[in-house]
């Protein structure tokens, strides 16, 4: 019986999306043996735990009812209630009849065999379900299986460099140590910071992103697989979740909409729990320090526009049209922030040039950006196009004019709703040049300092002159 067989007999109200096919068929392989590593984050309130913490350890001791799992949260309340959730399963009638050999102590009987809150014995067999809170000792307890549920509570305990180290020790010291050659680790979580217990052990250990079933067959003993499920899909479809960019996961219970509001209420939170790709606050190039203005000054004495066409597949396309006034000072009017391809982006830019009545755009000639200069200059006949090569180190210029972009660059207030990618991009933007994912939207923001920054030097030195 596959897994999600499994799944509806037991819980037949269950609503299977897609991604709980692929979700399902992951733990199934890892319950069968195929996978001993998995990491698989996921948005709050998407089936996680019902599939990881309470279905699979029942579905796992009907294969074997020999094998021993400990399930492990942040609490031990909560970890409790997992097990008595698996323990519920396990005495059903649709249980004993899909797996007769896998049988617990019911009432007073058998006397002989352990059934608690936190852990329970199958009858005539090895096998055993324990629970242990964080922190919480296992000790003399021989584990096969370790399932870890969320070990953090929320955000502030995730943000507590002490509670972060303190549950790496508790991994370390119990977890670890409780294992054998051939036991398994599953870690379920909803990330929270790029420092959590998946960080530290991604950036230790071997990892492989499951982006095709073939993965299954190719991932080493000693390797994790992770898959992440973003709420909102942001990177390329792929075999294991050929979602369009900015698909829902679950349309009908998180919709687009929704998960765009929330995006605009905190996006380093939605891009930590959400989306799982965490940030840490105290590592931000930018974060929220972006001044906003409410309308334009009177004194502009220049327009313009920068743009970056994309490198790969994967970039977006930047195109930002802006003012300059009589201080130096630069406002962002107008933005092209997509991954479109260059026919449709082509039309996007020129329209926005056309509207911003843009006298002068600068467009770099990296990556075909010249034929998409000439295209746009086609149809923007009364902006001056120029194309130019960017010949310094993107990390370095990045790094090194952030202070600039900070003092100089104003953004129209409300911006986070006009332009959403833009200002996770932006604001989400970390010191750590590699940790980034999309470097698009910074590179472009410092084209633009480094060009307005220049033509006023100049422009001093020929008044000078």
């Amino acid at each position: 019986m596959t897994f999600t067989d499994f799944a509806t007999e037991i819980y037949p109200f269950l609503e299977i999306q897609p991604f709980h096919r692929v979700y399902y068929r992951l733990l199934e392989a890892f319950a069968r043996g195929d996978i001993r590593r998995l990491i698989i984050t996921m948005p709050p309130q998407h089936g996680k735990s019902v599939g990881a913490t309470t279905l699979l350890p029942a579905y796992m001791l009907g294969l074997d009812p020999d094998v021993r799992i400990a399930i492990a949260s942040y609490s031990g309340s909560l970890a409790s209630r997992f097990n008595r959730r698996v323990q519920r399963i396990l005495e059903s009638c649709e249980y004993g009849e899909l797996f007769p050999s896998t049988t617990i102590k019911r009432g007073a009987k058998p006397a002989n065999y352990i059934r608690t809150a936190d852990e329970v014995e199958i009858i005539d067999h090895d096998g055993a379900l324990l629970s242990v809170g964080r922190e919480g000792s296992l000790t003399g307890n021989r584990v096969d299986c370790f399932i870890l549920d969320d070990l953090y509570k929320d955000a502030m305990e995730a943000n507590s460099p002490i509670i972060r180290e303190n549950c790496w020790e508790w991994y370390t010291s119990v977890v670890r140590t409780r294992m054998h050659n051939l036991s398994r680790e599953l870690i379920v979580f909803t990330r929270w910071h790029e420092e959590d217990l998946i960080g530290t052990i991604t950036s230790k250990e071997p990892c492989r992103e499951f982006r095709n079933f073939s993965d299954l067959e190719n991932v080493g003993e000693e390797e994790w697989l992770y898959l992440n499920f973003e709420a909102l899909k942001a990177s390329p479809p792929t075999e294991i979740d050929p979602r369009n960019l900015g698909e829902a996961l679950w349309e009908e219970r998180h919709s687009a909409a929704l998960l765009k509001q929330k995006r605009n209420l905190d996006t380093l939170r939605f891009e930590c729990m959400y989306q799982g790709h965490p940030s840490s606050r105290e590592g931000l190039l930018y974060g929220n320090s972006f001044t906003e203005y409410e309308s334009l000054p009177r004194d502009i004495v220049r327009w313009g526009n920068y743009t970056d066409t994309a490198d790969t597949g994967d970039d977006y396309l930047c195109s930002i049209c802006y003012a300059v006034d009589t201080d130096g000072v630069i406002y962002i009017c107008d933005v092209v922030y997509s991954r479109e391809p260059m026919e449709i982006t082509e039309r996007e830019v020129a329209e926005m040039l056309c509207r911003n009545r843009t006298r002068q755009a600068a467009i770099e000639s990296n990556n075909g950006g010249r034929g998409f200069a000439r295209a746009v200059q086609r149809m923007a006949p009364t902006t001056k196009i120029e194309w130019f090569h960017q010949s310094g180190n993107k990390e370095a210029r990045i790094l090194s004019n952030s202070a600039t972009v900070l003092h100089l660059l104003r953004f129209p207030r409300g911006w986070q709703q006009r332009w959403p990618e833009l200002f996770s991009h932006l604001t989400t933007y970390r010191r750590t040049f590699h940790s980034n994912r999309w470097h698009d939207a910074a590179d472009v923001v410092t084209g633009i300092v480094e060009r307005e920054s220049r033509d006023a030097f100049r422009s001093r030195i020929s008044f000078i002159r």
